[in-house]
């Protein structure tokens, strides 16, 4: 039997009252885990634009850290979550190398928010995510997707990311639902308390 019918979330239709779309984007570097967290909490299979690794990729996208990894995301990663009977959550996964980066003004146009997934072996590749969504002034919070048990403490991935207290921060595991749901969770808490200090 195919997959893709045997699987409910392949099978969950947009609700007819539906009116509202709100979209929120996910960034970071090259496999920190942006495809994963979309699949993760999408209540649809994801669409994925992953691609076979190939030859042509050596010597441009650096794999020191994810030598295993085979595949990548080319264009970007969709899923969707309905909050309730009339709004819908679009879930948009960038790409990670920065041949790519070109694509990612284009995924923050209409977006509420962004969630940005940091691996804590490679920092670095967090910078240009956070450069652009506070060049674009973007609410985010940080998720940091926790590949080793010793890693530094969130305060400490804070100093090293130079972020504000405001920035809200939490652990998470990107391949977990109920972890990546934590981290919407979060990521809507903070825009709505921004929404408030407005009025």
């Amino acid at each position: 039997m195919d997959s893709k019918v045997s699987d409910p979330a392949a099978r969950t239709p947009l609700r007819s009252t539906a009116t509202d779309g709100l979209k929120i984007v996910v960034v970071g570097g090259f496999g920190v885990g942006k495809t994963s967290m979309v699949g993760a909490v999408s209540e649809i299979s994801p669409l994925s634009t992953e691609e076979v690794m190939t030859q042509a990729g050596v010597g441009v996208d650096d794999i020191g850290k994810v030598a295993s990894k085979r595949t990548t995301t080319v264009a970007f990663d969709f899923g969707r979550i309905t909050l309730n009977a009339e709004q819908v959550l679009y879930l948009f996964g960038a790409p990670g190398q920065d041949r790519f980066w070109f694509l990612w003004d284009q995924l923050f146009s209409g977006s509420l928010g962004a969630v940005v997934l940091v691996d804590t072996r490679r920092l670095k590749d967090s910078w240009y995510a956070i450069d652009r969504l506070e060049h674009h002034g973007m609410p985010f919070v940080v998720a940091v997707n926790r590949f080793e048990p010793t890693e530094p403490s969130l305060e400490q991935v804070r100093d090293a990311l130079s972020l504000s207290p405001d920035v809200p921060m939490l652990d998470c595991d990107a391949r977990m639902r109920e972890s990546c749901k934590l981290v919407l969770i979060s990521l809507v808490r903070h825009l709505t308390r921004l929404s408030e200090a407005k009025l």
